[in-house]
């Protein structure tokens, strides 16, 4: 008799610990999915980036001046290499629609093939700068302790050094190409998306469907991966979007002074070097109107479309 009410209770047990996990891993799922967005909100992020008037209109100047880019080929009626000895610094007329600069070369179509190297610098530095910046920021925020206060020492140093002196300093040291150009800008610029993520999940580490997740023995990985970095992403695809702004402007800048890219590959930044002269300010005012409106376009319409989905991912915004 003793032993059927054992055999009993330990069933009891067993059975009371099963429906403990299963009720632990349905809190899990339920808070996952809410944190994760599976639970539709009122209005969704892009019906609220949408109704950001500035946004949409930086959406479809930077969607006009890549396909512009990208279309190069087809849409340059003259190759951006070739030169006309016959055209040297013409103005602009029905074959040359922006002229030609100092070796006759055509400025519409270097214009055009510009942008596909000015906008694909700033994209690849900041993809550069993610993974550096979110794998660092992903260990120092999950661990914490003294991989965090080291990671953070780190991150603090580099931050101490002027930044656009080192890039001055190591590009010049490794030569100025578009190859070092793109490693330079992107190993330098980490920092902010490390300290960004990193305060992201010292938050998200302490919330319940974390902690639930961790007691029920989900490795280290899976809670990153599946937990919390995609909670984290927000911020993350906003801070990214201002980076590729302030790499365009970089890279413009060093190639100005003839530290990015070279010629005769053409760029906006280098395109511009040409303005350096004053007879060119003043009498050819084609050679560098057009690449500085094109920087100033593609800038302001990538800082609009940060600002509209910055107000689209605000989880306070959700309800309206």
């Amino acid at each position: 008799m003793k032993n059927v009410n054992q055999s009993d209770s330990r069933n009891t047990q067993l059975d009371q610990g099963q429906e403990k996990n299963e009720a632990v891993s349905r809190q899990v799922t339920l808070a996952s999915e809410g944190a994760l967005g599976t639970v539709k909100p009122r209005t969704s992020v892009w019906k609220r980036f949408r109704r950001h008037t500035l946004a949409m209109i930086g959406l479809v100047t930077l969607t006009i001046l890549a396909a512009l880019s990208f279309g190069a080929p087809i849409i340059a009626q003259n190759s951006p290499y070739s030169t006309d000895l016959t055209s040297i610094s013409q103005a602009p007329d029905s074959h040359y629609w922006l002229g030609t600069d100092a070796t006759g070369r055509d400025v519409f179509a270097r214009l055009l093939y510009a942008g596909r190297v000015s906008l694909s610098v700033g994209v690849t530095v900041v993809l550069i700068s993610l993974v550096v910046g979110m794998t660092l920021g992903a260990i120092s925020g999950y661990f914490g302790g003294i991989t965090d206060a080291s990671i953070m020492r780190f991150v603090d140093v580099v931050l101490s050094f002027p930044s656009v002196l080192i890039i001055i300093t190591l590009i010049a040291m490794l030569g100025p190409n578009l190859f070092n150009l793109i490693l330079v800008m992107g190993l330098l610029n980490w920092p902010p998306i490390t300290r960004l993520l990193r305060a992201e999940f010292l938050s998200l580490r302490e919330r319940d469907y974390v902690l639930a997740a961790r007691s029920l023995g989900a490795p280290g990985a899976r809670l990153v991966v599946r937990h919390m970095m995609p909670n984290a992403m927000a911020p993350i695809i906003v801070a990214a979007t201002f980076g590729v702004a302030s790499a365009i402007l970089l890279e413009a800048g060093l190639s100005f002074l003839g530290l990015g890219v070279q010629m005769p590959t053409p760029s906006w930044g280098n395109m511009l070097s040409s303005a350096q002269s004053l007879s060119v300010l003043d009498r050819m005012p084609w050679l560098w109107i057009p690449p500085g409106i094109m920087i100033a376009l593609a800038v302001l319409a990538i800082n609009f479309i940060g600002d509209g989905l910055r107000d689209a991912l605000d989880p306070r915004m959700r309800s309206r």
